[in-house]
């Protein structure tokens, strides 16, 4: 068989599973801005010859490939790290060669013990000089002769005496490495670097037609402006609104999701479209658009972002309905299809074909809805319901957007297959929900993230955990009480690094489904106006203040890669911690999954996990209660009630000389 002309069979390094990766560099890993990316490979080469290795490494902006050398780590395993310092896109690859100058070192070193005449082995310790100095700086180059110069004259004069090299020729070496045959890895993989908010927010989702005083009178942006004060003082760094636009009358929904709406039924927020404009447009009856910048301004005086929600599906009144027929399905007798999920239908929303033969105008118009909402200072997107979209299309839209806004961050709201919400979070989606609310027992909970955080998962999909959602009323939130909105909250803001809740229906403990066996909620926002009453003295918003406060002050708690959970001998009690990796902030929280009973037992702490010695005395300081607690060990005594106080978050605090 013929060797292709660009096949080097002299390249002897094999450089092979460069990690992290995802799906062999198909799709990028993701980090934030600051962190360190942590680089392994195998790697190896016949014979017994030294091997080097570099990490490379560039922004998507720079040409230039910036190198730091890998170091082995044991059996062919080699390790290194770079650190990303600004948003967009950083590639990075391994390349390794043979290392002729460390193998004559090593030999030379072994020659001199055996008390060998060394005189060949000196002169070709000069020749390799020579042909480094070929490739040095000028600066380099009268060096690197003298000490060829002077190895040659050692090798004719002193053939058996030990000959020291110069340290700082040997640096000059390192510098320049023979690379003509230095094998570089297949793939060129990449890392997709977010802003902090991508791995560390709080988030709180509120109807603004809603927040009017006065009840029943449609709320405004002004309105929502008004309660920017009492969203910060609980914690949250990010208000989230369900769609803006107008919403279209043709098979308008009523109250309680019914099919005939009244005549003051403000329908749902979904069913986008109307006479006054579609996904560019605002609901008339929320204010205008310069009402709506108002809002993000005053926002931001809070240190509070606005994220918007973006639902590519439109009311049989949206504009593109007459105007690009083409984009939407239609059925035999040639109207448009509606939605449906047999039983269930639909009629208030067309979905988007994206099989259309006009693709690539609904492309373009769809990422032009984003663009839009850009240029108004929105940088967060939660997408609405993505996995029912073509996968391509998000790939392509998030990556055109993010080429020019590397700052925006994507929320993908896909409750669906595993696989599915994986594969939307590859193809670019900054964060994605999860199935948190569906995990309640201990090894639900347990296994579920030891998915999400101990496995490749990992290195591209941020969890964004919320106990409840206007679709989501879980039965743990009906039948446990305000304990078990206390204990979920805890849980989400302990296990994620990114969380949220939809309110103020949560803090306000509002649990009454729609029916039986339903997780709707009677009386839902999604379909008319609802009047909240904030001070009732059964609010848990001072407890979510005070958890969100604890998330800000430890940065354990914004990242997730470092959950760890530990064993207790009661099942109704989870015990899991968060350790930064130098240790220098320690977190453990210990869980009551039984909403209705006290629960009681022993933990089973992995030490070497937190750094602890088996004989090691340490406080826990409970942040929720300030209570301290001196112990010993892995095994200590947990007590938790349900109705005083569900979960213990303690900070770790070792006494060390």
């Amino acid at each position: 068989m013929a060797l292709a002309k660009s096949h080097e069979g002299r390249r002897r390094v094999v450089v092979e599973a460069v990690k992290p990766s995802v799906d062999e560099g198909l799709y990028p890993i993701k980090r934030t801005v600051g962190d360190q990316v942590e680089v392994t490979a195998v790697i190896f080469a016949d014979g017994h010859d030294e091997i080097a290795a570099d990490l490379l490494y560039r922004h998507e902006k720079s040409s230039k490939w910036q190198r730091t050398p890998l170091h082995p780590a044991g059996n062919d395993l080699w390790k290194a790290h770079f650190q990303v310092e600004k948003v967009g896109r950083y590639h990075y690859t391994v390349q390794a060669w043979i290392d002729h100058f460390s193998s004559w070192r090593r030999d030379l070193k072994k020659w001199v013990e055996a008390r060998q005449d060394i005189g060949v082995i000196l002169l070709g310790g000069s020749r390799m000089l020579q042909e480094v100095a070929l490739r040095a700086s000028k600066a380099d180059v009268k060096r690197l002769h003298a000490a060829a110069e002077q190895l040659a004259e050692h090798s004719k004069l002193h053939p058996t005496e030990p000959y020291t090299l110069a340290p700082e020729i040997a640096e000059i070496i390192k510098r320049c490495p023979d690379l003509r045959l230095a094998t570089t890895y297949h793939n060129e993989l990449a890392v997709i670097v977010d802003r902090a908010k991508a791995q560390f927010s709080t988030w709180y989702e509120v109807f603004p037609r809603s927040a009017s005083p006065h009840p029943a009178q449609h709320g405004t942006f002004r309105d929502c402006e008004a309660q920017l004060s009492y969203i910060a003082d609980m914690g949250f760094d990010v208000l989230y609104l369900p769609p803006i636009h107008p919403i279209g009358m043709a098979f308008r929904k009523g109250k309680n999701n019914a099919l005939i709406a009244e005549m003051d039924d403000p329908g749902s927020p979904w069913a986008i479209g109307s006479q006054d404009g579609g996904h560019t447009a605002v609901h008339p009856k929320l204010g205008t658009l310069e009402d709506f910048r108002r809002l993000i301004a005053s926002a931001r005086k809070h240190q509070i972002e606005l994220a918007l929600d973006i639902a590519l599906q439109c009311s049989p009144d949206h504009p593109y309905v007459h105007q690009h027929p083409e984009w939407f399905l239609h059925r035999a007798d040639g109207s448009i299809q509606y939605a449906e999920n047999p039983p269930k239908k639909y009629q208030d929303i067309y979905p988007l074909n994206f099989e259309t033969k006009a693709w690539r105008t609904l492309w373009s118009e769809l990422r032009d809805v984003f663009l839009y909402w850009i240029k108004e200072d929105v940088r967060i997107f939660r997408v609405d319901n993505p996995h029912t979209k073509a996968f391509p299309f998000w790939e392509w839209l998030i990556a055109d957007i993010k080429r020019a806004y590397p700052d925006v961050i994507f929320l993908a709201e896909a409750f669906t297959r595993p696989n599915v919400m994986y594969g939307l979070a590859k193809r670019g989606f900054s964060q994605s929900y999860t199935y948190f609310s569906w995990r309640n027992t201990q090894p639900e909970i347990r296994g579920y993230f030891e998915e999400l955080t101990q496995t490749p998962v990992r290195e591209f999909f941020r969890a964004s955990l919320w106990p409840n959602t206007p679709d989501i009323l879980h039965e743990t939130l009906q039948a446990g009480g305000r304990p078990a909105f206390v204990m979920r909250y805890i849980l989400a803001a302990t296990l994620g690094a990114n969380c949220g809740i939809y309110g103020p229906a949560y803090e306000l403990c509002e649990c009454r489904p729609a029916r039986q066996g339903s997780e709707e909620y009677l009386d839902s926002e999604k379909y008319q106006l609802r009047a909240w009453n904030r001070g009732v003295t059964h609010s848990i918003a001072p407890l979510i203040a005070k958890v969100n406060h604890i998330r800000r002050e430890h940065p354990a708690l914004q990242q997730d890669h470092f959950l760890h959970f530990h064993n207790t001998d009661n099942a109704m009690l989870l015990c899991y911690s968060k350790v930064m990796a130098n240790a220098s902030d320690m977190i453990l929280t210990v869980v009551n999954l039984d909403t209705h009973s006290t629960q009681s037992g022993w933990t089973a702490l992995n030490l070497s996990a937190l750094g602890i010695r088996e004989d090691e005395t340490y406080t826990v300081r409970d942040l929720l209660t300030d209570m301290e607690y001196s112990w010993q060990g892995a095994y200590n005594y947990v007590s938790l009630d349900p109705e005083a106080m569900p979960a213990h978050v303690f900070h770790i605090q070792r006494h060390l000389d």
